[in-house]
Parts: C-alpha cells; sequence; structure tokens
C-alpha cells in the first residue's frame, strides 16, 4: 500500500529557499575564509586577554583600558622577544655542530659504498641505481630551475603573514579597547528584558568556557614545557656533549605546540628529538622514551583533570573539531576548534533548555 505524499507549494519553495541560502552561506564562507580567520583569530586573543587586560585596568588611574592593552601588549611582545633571544642560540650552535660532522658522515658513507660495490656487482643492480640517480638529478635540475620563483613565492607569502598578523594584533587591540562599550550598546538594544537576561548568561557561559578553556592550555602547555626542558637539563648533565642552553629551545617548541590539541605536543616531541640527535643519540633515544611516557601521563591525568570541567565534550567530539578545524583553517582553526565546540554546546543546550520550557508551558497552558 502507497502513502500519498502531499506537500504544498509554499513548503516547497520554502524548502529550497532555505537549501538556497544554506548553500549561499557556505560559499560565502568559503570565499571569506582568510577574514574570517583573521577576525576569527582577533577575537579568540580578544577573549583570551581580556581577563589580564581587565585586571590591570582596575589597578590604573581612571580604569583605562587603552593603558591596561598596551601594557599587555608590550609584555607579551618583551616575553616573545626574551624567548627568541634564547632560543635562537642554541639552535644554530646545534645546526653547526651538525654541520661539522657532516663529513665525517660522508666518508663513513664512501667506506661503506665500497663495500657495497661488490654486492651491486654481483646481483647487477646497477641499471636500477643508474635510473634511480638520473631521476634524483632531474628532479633536482627541476627544483633548481624553480629557486627563483620559489624565493619570490616565499618572500610574497612572508610578507602577506606578517601583514595578516599585523591586522590580527591591530584588531585584538581594538577589540580589548571598545568590547566592553559594545556589549553595553547590544544589550541596551533589548525591549524584552527577560530575553536579555537570557542571551547575556548564554553570552557568559560561552566567554567563561573560552577563557577557561585558554588558561587550561597554557597551564598544560607551560606543565609540559617545564619538564621537556628539566630533561634535557638532566641529560645535559649525564651527556657532556648536550649543551645546557637546548633545554630553552626544548622547552619553547613544547610550551607553543603543544597548544594545538592533539597533534601539537608529538610535533614538538619530533622536533626536540630532532635537535638533541644532533649531539647524542643514545640522549635522543632518551628523550624520546621520557616523551612517550610524560604524554601518557598528560593525555590520561593531567590534561583531563585540567580541561574537563572547562570544556565538557567527549574524546570523540574533541578529535572531530580538531580534525575539522584543522582541515578548515590550518593550524588556526586546530587551536580555537574546541572551544568553538564547547560554545557550541552551549548553544545548542539553551536551545533545547527553551524548547522544552516552551513545551511545558503549552502543556500547562492546555491542562488549564
Amino acid at each position: 500500500m502507497k502513502t500519498p505524499l502531499n506537500i504544498d507549494t509554499k513548503t516547497f519553495i520554502r524548502f529550497w529557499l532555505v537549501v538556497a541560502v544554506l548553500g549561499l552561506l557556505l560559499l560565502g564562507v568559503y570565499v571569506a575564509s582568510t577574514a574570517l580567520i583573521i577576525i576569527g583569530t582577533s577575537l579568540f586573543l580578544a577573549l583570551a586577554l581580556n581577563v589580564p587586560v581587565s585586571k590591570i585596568s582596575k589597578r590604573l588611574p581612571g580604569k583605562s583600558r587603552v593603558g591596561a592593552t598596551a601594557i599587555s601588549y608590550v609584555a607579551v611582545i618583551a616575553l616573545i622577544g626574551s624567548v627568541i633571544f634564547l632560543v635562537i642560540p642554541p639552535i644554530v650552535q646545534q645546526t653547526a655542530k651538525f654541520a661539522q660532522t657532516v663529513p665525517a658522515f660522508v666518508n663513513s658513507a664512501t667506506t661503506q659504498w665500497d663495500g657495497l660495490g661488490g654486492f651491486i656487482d654481483e646481483y647487477n643492480l646497477q641499471p636500477q641505481i643508474d635510473t634511480a640517480l638520473a631521476s634524483v638529478e632531474e628532479s633536482a635540475a627541476s627544483w633548481a630551475g624553480n629557486v627563483g620563483q620559489n624565493v619570490i613565492s616565499g618572500v610574497g607569502s612572508f610578507f602577506s603573514f606578517l601583514a595578516g598578523l599585523i591586522l590580527v594584533l591591530v584588531l585584538t587591540f581594538l577589540m580589548l579597547i571598545e568590547g566592553p562599550q559594545w556589549m553595553k550598546r547590544i544589550w541596551g538594544l533589548y525591549s524584552d528584558k527577560d530575553k536579555m537576561i537570557r542571551h547575556r548568561r548564554t553570552t557568559n557561559r560561552i566567554y567563561d568556557v573560552i577563557t577557561g578553556y585558554v588558561v587550561g592550555q597554557l597551564t598544560v602547555s607551560a606543565i609540559g614545557a617545564f619538564f621537556a626542558g628539566l630533561a634535557v637539563f638532566v641529560l645535559s648533565l649525564i651527556f657532556t656533549e648536550i649543551p645546557s642552553s637546548l633545554a630553552l629551545p626544548v622547552a619553547a617548541f613544547s610550551f607553543i605546540l603543544a597548544l594545538i590539541p592533539m597533534f601539537g605536543s608529538t610535533i614538538a616531541g619530533v622536533l626536540s628529538t630532532t635537535l638533541i640527535v644532533f649531539s647524542s643519540i643514545p640522549a635522543a633515544i632518551i628523550f624520546a622514551i621520557f616523551f612517550i611516557i610524560y604524554q601518557q601521563v598528560e593525555n590520561n591525568l593531567i590534561a583531563p583533570h585540567i580541561q574537563a570541567r572547562k570544556i565538557n565534550l567527549s574524546a570523540l567530539a574533541v578529535l572531530i573539531s580538531v580534525t575539522i578545524g584543522l582541515y578548515m583553517f590550518g593550524i588556526v582553526g586546530g587551536i580555537i576548534a574546541i572551544p568553538i565546540a564547547g560554545s557550541i554546546r552551549i548553544l545548542f543546550e539553551e536551545f533545547l533548555q527553551r524548547r522544552h520550557h516552551k513545551i511545558d508551558e503549552e502543556q500547562a497552558q492546555a491542562q488549564a
């Protein structure tokens, strides 16, 4: 038995209008993805810095947010400058040490190659090796021919990144200064006081999620950076070929990259282990083992204890949100994906709560 499906013209048109509007919105997001990344990053930084800026402004004469924001910016720039000043020299030193060991490595490889020559002749592998070498030479020639184009493209990308960074800093500065005034104007537009209170409560919950996530992630990253730097310092006492100053760049890598959820700590561990390999392979193996063990402790004890109450998302939701953020907006998207997912959760909960409240009211009126 077939059930007839009756759809009136109004419903049909409304459905396709919704589909068309949704498609246009997705197209607009794709076209304006760069601008949205810049604005979203600025908003994220403004929300993260609002807590220290508010505390500083309360202690300044006249409670100036401009002065508090300027002090926060100077402190952040000074911190970044100090990190660069302390991190770059050990990296250069390790690179120079690696360059000094290259000749010995080449001599060793040459000796091994002489012993390998007999094996190649015995099994008639020379044609395959010649083909591979020809392919490598062709690839090298192609790369060399495009060096100028690659350099120009790299310079253009650098200046684009610099312009975007300046724009993010300016937007963040203005958001920190004008943010409270804009919020007062927005709340003043409400004629329905109950709706204003409800929306303000939702906004405050989202703000708490974002600031809580930022503070929690900074705490987790700082703890990981401390133990990573401490491990390298201890290794420098055991293996004299490792400079103790190498602990600073390892700590910096661990702190900055660990801000990227799920994958950042692994990248930091690989880079740190690579730096240590230039000085001592046994020490690099020990550090890699330490890092793997510490990651298990961090993922199962430290991070859940600090972040669980802040975001209240399952591991699957975190993984899905980070994956979407990384593939849509790159590293920045991966960093802000979790607080965005937490904010969506709050909006969904508020919607369901409002929906249930409305149903209860309708049932109470029907019973009356």
